[in-house]
């Protein structure tokens, strides 16, 4: 579903989404973790921040979380529609619909 209030809805309450499926900032797991919410992006979010620094922020429900999170859904969200225009034009869409329709789980 592509909502225009789907990115900062769910960054607000804690789900990123990455070229890997999504990511619940708020859990434990992320406590420690330096790496980016998704190695593959290059929003600005991910060049900047760790997984633990936006897990920080979310759970002191610091303003500056929304903004970033919000910010790396859209990149996120910008890059599918790249991808599924890419397939269109290729024709390969059915294959592309293929590799993305999986459930998606919130990966280490």
């Amino acid at each position: 579903m592509m909502d225009c209030v789907l990115p900062s809805r769910n960054a607000r309450n804690g789900y990123l989404f990455t070229s890997n499926g999504k990511v619940v900032i708020k859990h434990a797991r992320y406590k420690d973790d330096p790496a980016p919410v998704d190695e593959k992006c290059s929003c600005y979010t991910c060049r900047n921040f760790s997984r633990a620094y936006l897990r920080h922020l979310f759970l002191a429900s610091e303003i500056l979380y929304c903004t970033l999170a919000t910010l790396h859904n859209v990149g996120r969200f910008l890059d599918i529609m790249r991808e599924i225009r890419h397939a269109i034009i290729s024709r390969t869409f059915p294959e592309y619909l293929k590799s993305v329709c999986q459930e998606p789980v919130d990966h280490p």
